[in-house]
């Protein structure tokens, strides 16, 4: 965990946040033990921006990766933040239990399932008509 707690660490710094100031990273685990990273990256068109967990899983994605074990997100803020419901969805396509750890700028964490934070998600089951 704590190579995790480093690398989502480092992937803060180097995020882009000139309007909100809301610097976030994240470290998700594949199931090889392979680190990807991803940090927010704001836009002046709000919607086009990223946010540090979907970062991270775009990068693991365009590696190869479609199975993890856990994601670390750290934030500027005082407390543990959960991913927003964007980011909740894009993960539950590839890893409906995975485990996510948030610290924040005080050292503070608190850890969820992925299933715990969103409960009822929408799959590919939900496609089928039937």
């Amino acid at each position: 965990m704590a190579e995790l707690r480093e690398a989502a660490s480092a992937a803060m710094r180097r995020a882009y946040a000139p309007y909100s100031g809301f610097r976030v990273g994240a470290a998700l685990l594949g199931t090889d033990g392979v680190i990807y990273t991803g940090c927010n990256v704001e836009n002046s068109s709000f919607p086009a921006g990223i946010c540090a967990e979907r970062n991270a899983l775009v990068a693991a994605v365009n590696a190869g990766r479609l199975e993890f074990a856990h994601l670390v997100i750290v934030a500027g803020s005082d407390s543990p933040v959960p991913p927003c419901g964007l980011c909740r969805q894009a993960l539950v396509e590839f890893a409906p239990e995975l485990p996510i750890t948030s610290v924040g700028a005080r050292g503070m964490t608190e850890t969820w399932s992925l299933a715990e934070l969103l409960p009822a998600p929408f799959t590919g089951d939900s496609l089928r008509r039937g």
